[in-house]
C-alpha cells in the first residue's frame, strides 16, 4: 500500500483539524510509516516502556545510514502485515500517547528546520500535511500553528531535536563524510543507546581524562535528559573539535578521545 501526502506551507494561516476515536479514519495515520526517531523520541519511549535503550532499539527499531551526512539514523520498525501498523497503536489509539514521537505529536503538521552553521539561529517553517485518508482536515475546529504546538506539548521535543539537528546538519559536509567506524559507533551510542553511553562515562577512563564537575556527574547519573544534553556536547567535542570539555593536564587531546 502506498501512502501519499502533499505538503502545503502554512505561513501565518490557520488550519482545520480534529481527531477522535469515532472518526472512520482513526489510526489510519499510524500505518505504513517511514518514521525516523530522534534521540529524544527514543528516550521518552524506552522510559515509558521501562526498557533499557539497547532493548528498545533491538525490539522496535531499524538502523539506516543517512545518504547526505553518512551518519546512522534510526526508524521505528512497523508491523509486517499488509498495513504495516505502528507497534504501539491499538483500536483505541496510541498506547503510548503521552510519550509519542515528535512527528506523531506534530501531525497533521510537518516542520522544516535548518541550521547550517554554528551559532546561527534555527529557521523553521510549518507545513500542512494533506493525506487523502484524513478526515480530520475537514472538521470545523481551527488552530494556529502556535496553538497546535502548545496543545501537543511540542516545546521540549523541538528544543531537544534542534540540539540533535545542530550535530547532524549544522556542520559542513566535508566534516561529516570522513568519519570512520569508531566515530560512527560513538555517534550511535551517544545519540540512541543512552544507557550504554552512561556506562561508558562511569565505567571507563572517561572521568580520568576529562575534568567533569561532581554536580554534572551527579545529574547525568540519574537524569536522562541531562545525560542527553551532555552527550550532544560530547559529540561536538569528539567529532568536530569544539571546546566543550576540559582535558586534564596529563592528557593530550589525541589521547583523550
Amino acid at each position: 500500500m502506498t501512502r501519499k501526502s502533499v505538503m502545503h506551507p502554512l505561513g501565518g494561516r490557520r488550519f482545520h483539524f480534529d481527531c477522535h476515536q469515532g472518526m472512520p479514519c482513526f489510526t489510519k495515520c499510524c500505518a505504513n510509516l517511514n518514521l525516523v526517531l530522534t534521540p529524544y523520541d527514543i528516550l521518552r519511549l524506552k522510559n515509558r516502556l521501562h526498557l533499557a535503550s539497547d532493548q528498545f532499539l533491538d525490539r522496535f527499531t531499524d538502523d539506516f545510514v543517512d545518504g547526505t551526512s553518512g551518519l546512522p539514523l534510526v526508524r521505528l520498525r512497523m508491523g509486517d502485515d499488509d498495513m504495516r501498523r505502528c507497534p504501539f497503536v491499538s483500536p483505541e489509539g496510541c498506547k503510548l500517547y503521552d510519550d509519542r514521537p515528535a512527528a506523531c505529536r506534530l501531525y497533521p503538521l510537518g516542520r522544516a528546520a535548518s541550521k547550517m552553521y554554528a551559532n546561527c539561529r534555527v529557521g523553521e517553517q510549518y507545513f500542512l500535511v494533506k493525506e487523502s485518508h484524513c478526515l480530520g482536515l475537514k472538521q470545523d475546529r481551527q488552530w494556529t500553528v502556535q496553538e497546535w504546538l502548545s496543545d501537543q506539548g511540542m516545546a521540549q521535543y523541538n528544543t531537544m531535536n534542534d540540539l540533535f539537528m545542530d550535530i547532524t546538519t549544522a556542520q559542513p559536509l566535508r566534516r561529516l563524510k570522513p568519519f570512520g567506524d569508531r566515530h560512527l559507533k560513538m555517534f550511535y551510542m551517544a545519540c540512541y543507546d543512552l544507557d550504554a553511553f552512561r556506562y561508558f562515562i562511569f565505567n571507563s577512563t572517561f572521568r580520568d581524562r576529562f575534568d567533569i564537575g561532581e554536580d554534572v556527574l551527579n545529574r547525568i547519573q540519574t537524569d536522562d535528559v541531562e545525560l542527553m544534553l551532555f552527550a550532544f556536547r560530547w559529540l561536538k567535542f569528539s567529532l568536530f573539535g569544539e571546546k566543550a570539555f576540559d582535558i586534564k593536564d596529563h592528557f593530550s587531546r589525541a589521547n583523550a578521545i
